[in-house]
């Protein structure tokens, strides 16, 4: 019995380890290093709203959808188009699995999201980003980031 206990909390340390929040700056910096300040015409101010609207900025986030699909990771990348996983067909067209999108190392969902802003709605690609982030001033989501 000892043993399972012992088992059970070291599967809890292990998926707790994986997950990861990023802070404000944090994420800041880690898009500004991999190039998203102004890409594709859009500031890092877009996108730090973007993923804090769309997922809190947790790189294990999924959402279900009402038609089957689901949103992984940071970035909230639909499985019906950019990701495959075991439940849905998918076009894959970031040539990924989903569940690559669901760890601390965001570098996979980047080059996804540069891909997924180059198609003709931009940002617009996001739901939350319309309601939230468009046509905003935004500046305060990079304020004190000494980027």
């Amino acid at each position: 019995m000892t043993l399972i206990r012992l088992t059970f909390l070291l599967a809890c340390l292990v998926a707790a380890v994986q997950a990861k929040i990023f802070g404000r700056c944090e994420l800041a910096h880690v898009l500004k290093n991999n190039g998203m300040d102004n890409y594709a015409g859009y500031s890092l101010a877009n996108w730090i709203c973007m993923t804090f609207f769309e997922t809190g900025f947790d790189t294990e986030a999924v959402d279900h959808h009402k038609d089957g699909t689901k949103d992984y990771g940071i970035f909230h990348i639909n499985n019906g188009w950019w990701c495959k996983d075991e439940d849905t067909m998918s076009e894959n067209l970031c040539t990924m699995l989903c569940s690559d999108l669901l760890t601390p190392n965001i570098e996979d969902d980047i080059t996804c999201a540069k891909r997924i802003v180059k198609d003709p709605q931009g940002m617009g690609s996001w739901d939350e980003w319309k309601k939230h982030c468009e046509n905003q001033d935004l500046e305060e989501w990079v304020k004190g980031c000494k980027i």
